[in-house]
């Protein structure tokens, strides 16, 4: 009787693992169906008739109830993601940046990173290599909403 209450075990967690981890048809659902009938064709080979219905009434009852807890808007409500993205590469008002325009970079640019401008505090991309914390920097390229930037050269 533990084999067949092992085997409708397997087979749920199997089932429950094709519905909500591996969605589609795979290995996982054929598996748990195979080890339900397992059980059924178990059931009425070793203990009989009235043992084999019993069987079958079980599988036949947990494969409905885990059916209507899947199909529970609720169920699905855990496994969503409710986050909303707000950011944007470039600000939605008028003062946006410029070629030539000078900032310090706030993060290090490995090579994106973030720089602090007249306007506000972009992400940035280094036109070469790294660029440390706390660099002038001067805005080399902006192109598609990407701001380029390169090291300020001082004038000695």
């Amino acid at each position: 009787m533990g084999f067949i209450v092992i085997l409708i075990l397997f087979g749920i967690l199997l089932l429950l693992a094709e519905i909500l981890l591996v969605p589609g048809v795979g290995v996982a659902g054929v598996l748990g169906l195979l080890s339900l009938i397992g059980s059924c064709v178990y059931a009425f080979n070793v203990f009989g008739m009235a043992t084999g219905t019993i069987v079958v009434a079980v599988n036949v009852i947990l494969v409905v109830g885990l059916t209507v807890y899947v199909l529970r808007a609720k169920t699905w409500r855990k496994f969503t993601l409710d986050t909303n993205i707000e950011s944007r590469a470039l600000p939605d008002n008028d003062q946006v940046l410029a070629v030539g325009d000078t900032g310090r970079t706030t993060t290090r640019l490995a090579p994106v990173g973030r720089a602090r401008f007249r306007t506000g505090e972009y992400e940035v991309k280094a036109l070469e290599g790294m660029i440390a914390p706390g660099i002038d920097v001067e805005v080399a390229l902006i192109e598609d909403n990407k701001v380029i930037v390169k090291p300020v050269e001082k004038d000695f």
